[in-house]
């Protein structure tokens, strides 16, 4: 059935605040081209929605004419006010933003351990309050909020897991009773994957596997452009996987033992001492991150054969995966080999777990995330691209992902962006 001429101009004017959106400031000129919308229909419709207060005139084209067809029409940023939250266990950073996505202040603030959950919930809110008065923001529209954990499929809100702080719960409804605004949240890592994709190294893929790498460890699953969450909203709870090489296994309630105790911050940060990589500490990122980074800094590029074992020691166990902790590295070994190896059993581990996700899911691709992937860059994906290589029969590309550790903050942005303007750009219900 046609559509209805109310409805057709819903679908136009939906469409034209996308194609703004996307390619920023357009004639009705461009417009009409870009749409395939007769002269009048772009007339009626850059009414329509200037009336709204959705869009007005930002500035004039470049042509000799001038007049009413050389107005370059634009969104109107500050129609609606965003704010994105990075929850972690040890505190929050919070940017606030136009219904653009541009960032218009950002703040953090750390959050102790011992702290309470109504105290630590007040540190957060507060916090949100004070960058939005700093942004000259009066109301928020929409909040997007990454946190760590289970997000339930049926509720949306985070599931009670054992080892996160209890305030992060709680937080979400706070937020809501305080500023008013819709408050979305969702797990970090399939944050990180929807920013990867939009504006990151998946920018050309509607199926991948994001490995997050950084304090913890997890992954994000997208398959045919739809991030999957699975039936409890588990999916890439990889930390949980049993692997070889960790003497033992995980449990329902912790998982140590799985693959998190190959490639969690803390493993890694103790496989570098194994090898003698040291740094100095870092603010602002995992110790492990800075530790992988400055192994890649001591390195001339990516290995590539068989993982040479520490200098002195067995060489019996696992192909992939093996735990040096038995032996040692030898003194006479350079500072540059010994950061190679460190790297290549990095690579062995990483491997292990980005095999099992694509024995099941075949994704294609696996984006290689967070602090700890982005530090790695290139040289630590070629390491994993070759053991994948030779450990699957299905080809599978590795990408050092683009924006580590702001990967979950500017998805969650993306997130209140994408609210938002389904709400605003919506027909009005008649």
């Amino acid at each position: 059935m046609p559509a209805s001429p109310s409805t057709a101009r819903a679908l136009n004017d939906r469409l034209a605040l996308r194609l703004l959106q996307q390619e920023g400031p357009l004639t009705a000129g461009q417009l009409k081209q870009l749409t395939g919308l007769s002269r009048p229909s772009v007339a009626d419709l850059v009414e329509r929605l200037a009336a709204g207060g959705l869009i007005g005139v930002v500035g004039e084209s470049g042509e000799q004419r001038r007049g009413p067809n050389a107005r370059l029409y634009g969104i109107v940023a500050d129609r609606a006010h965003l704010a994105a939250l990075d929850v972690r266990t040890e505190g929050v950073t919070v940017v606030v933003a136009d219904l653009l996505g541009s960032v218009l202040a950002e703040a953090s603030v750390p959050i102790a351990d011992e702290t309470d959950t109504g105290p630590a919930v007040e540190q957060a809110v507060a916090l949100v309050e004070r960058t939005a008065k700093e942004a000259g923001v009066e109301r928020l529209h929409t909040v997007g909020v990454g946190a760590p954990g289970l997000i339930d499929p049926a509720t949306g809100e985070l599931r009670d897991s054992t080892g996160l702080p209890a305030w992060h719960r709680h937080l979400a409804a706070a937020l809501q009773e305080r500023l008013a605004a819709h408050v979305v949240v969702e797990n970090e890592t399939n944050l990180a994957a929807l920013a990867e994709q939009r504006d990151g190294a998946a920018r050309d893929r509607d199926t991948f596997v994001l490995l997050w790498l950084g304090h913890g460890i997890g992954a994000a699953v997208v398959l045919d452009g739809v991030l999957r969450r699975g039936a409890s909203g588990g999916t890439g709870e990889i930390g949980f996987l049993p692997v070889p090489g960790t003497g033992g296994l995980p449990s329902a309630t912790d998982c140590e033992g799985g693959f998190h105790s190959l490639a969690g911050a803390a493993a890694i940060a103790e496989l570098a001492r194994r090898y003698g990589v040291v740094a100095p500490l870092a603010p602002h990122e995992p110790h492990a991150a800075t530790l992988v980074r400055e192994a890649v800094s001591r390195t001339s590029g990516p290995a590539s054969g068989p993982t040479p074992g520490p200098a002195s020691g067995p060489a019996s166990g696992p192909a992939y995966g093996a735990d040096p902790a038995a032996a040692s590295v030898s003194v006479s070994v350079s500072a540059s080999a010994a950061a190679s190896e460190f790297l290549d059993v990095l690579a062995d581990r990483v491997a292990l777990g980005a095999a099992s996700v694509i024995a099941v899911l075949d994704p294609g691709c696996v984006v290689l995330a967070g602090e700890v992937g982005r530090a790695g860059g290139e040289v630590l994906a070629a390491r994993v691209r070759d053991r994948l290589g030779r450990m699957t029969p299905l080809p599978t590309e590795v990408r050092a992902g683009a924006l580590g550790g702001g990967a979950v903050l500017r998805g969650a942005l993306l997130v209140a962006r994408d609210g938002a303007q389904d709400e605003l750009f919506a027909p009005p219900e008649k």
